[in-house]
């Protein structure tokens, strides 16, 4: 009997949000993300997320040199920017990349 592989946790990605239509806009909204991810730690979530389709927080603090507490801070710092997303899937919480955030991150730094 063969094994069905295991679905993402998350849901599929939102459409992305409509860029920022003036520079005061995209400024504050470059400085939000860049603040998001303004720690090692953070961009290490980010790229462990970014290579897998959902990862349930106990799988990153495995990954992490941290506690607990320490990587659920900065994943609420990720998720209340809009990089990452979470989803409650009964006693455990799955987060996944926003790929229009991400998208959008890079696209506010090109146009620096």
């Amino acid at each position: 009997m063969a094994t069905a592989p295991p679905q993402p946790c998350c849901p599929p990605p939102q459409p992305p949000p409509p860029p920022p239509t003036d520079e005061a806009a995209a400024n504050t909204r470059l400085a939000q993300l860049a603040k998001a991810i303004a720690h090692p730690t953070r961009v290490a979530i980010v790229r462990l997320l970014a290579q897998r389709s959902g990862c349930i927080v106990g799988e990153l603090v495995d990954e992490l040199p941290l506690a607990q507490s320490t990587v659920s801070q900065h994943l609420k710092q990720l998720k209340d920017a809009g990089l990452i997303r979470g989803e409650v899937d009964g006693p455990r919480v799955c987060y996944c990349v926003e790929p229009s955030a991400v998208a959008q991150l890079k696209a506010l730094v090109q146009g620096l």
